[in-house]
């Protein structure tokens, strides 16, 4: 972001296999030790913030078209075989546990509104101890490192960062991503703050939000929160 005030325009990426003072969601820590891989790519763009919103989802669709793709070519060599998913709604899951995170982050410039779409991937190691358990691809058995990866997910962003197209394409990226979406059809309970709503995630709508069909009926739309699935919804909000 510091770039973009001092007139970067972008589209550019910023990318380590080490970051000691990492953020995520709320602002809580995420470090990356070496061998993980952290990147951003910055774009100074004409859009709303609500529109730019919704390019998380094109980067959880380029991360996980990555990961399948580094994957597949390590189970030619190791047999390795994970399915992945995407959480609403920034998160990658890995076998059903977190193993990349999504942030965005945005602020409006002479030029435009910058946004910073920041993406940290698991690759060799993770963090223990997680409200979301986690893990990593060398856990899973898969042995890449974060430069293949990278390349991998580069190529990704310019196909579907294509698709979303400022917003425009959002439709295609929706039907897209809940075609790999992780609890579609189940209970879910979503925790913000000191409330929770409970329900089955039914879809997301044209803006992102995740809907949820509550036990009296209703359809809820829910813009954010820590989201949990199944029989951690249960327990999380018995």
């Amino acid at each position: 972001m510091a770039r973009a005030r001092d007139g970067e325009p972008g589209p550019v990426w910023f990318v380590t296999t080490e970051q000691t003072a990492g953020r995520g969601r709320r602002q809580r820590p995420w470090i990356a030790p070496r061998g993980n891989l952290a990147s951003s790519i910055l774009e100074v763009m004409d859009v709303a913030p609500g529109v730019a919103a919704t390019l998380g989802f094109a980067a959880g669709l380029a991360l996980d078209a990555a990961l399948r793709q580094v994957t597949l070519e390590a189970a030619v060599r190791s047999g390795a075989a994970v399915n992945f998913a995407l959480k609403w709604p920034n998160d990658v899951l890995a076998e059903g546990k977190k193993i990349s995170g999504i942030l965005l982050e945005a602020e409006h410039l002479p030029g435009g509104l910058a946004v910073v779409t920041g993406m940290g991937t698991n690759v060799v190691a993770f963090p223990e101890g997680t409200p979301t358990p986690a893990t990593s691809l060398a856990a899973l058995g898969v042995q890449v490192s974060a430069e293949d990866l990278f390349a991998a997910l580069s190529d990704a962003w310019v196909e579907f960062r294509g698709i979303w197209d400022n917003g425009r394409g959002f439709a295609q990226i929706r039907r897209l991503w809940l075609a790999r979406a992780a609890g579609l059809g189940q209970a879910v309970a979503v925790v913000l703050g000191g409330s929770t709503i409970e329900g089955i995630f039914d879809t997301i709508d044209d803006q992102g939000c995740m809907i949820i069909q509550t036990p009296a009926g209703k359809r809820m739309p829910v813009s954010a929160g820590d989201v949990h699935f199944g029989t951690a919804a249960s327990r999380r909000t018995s």
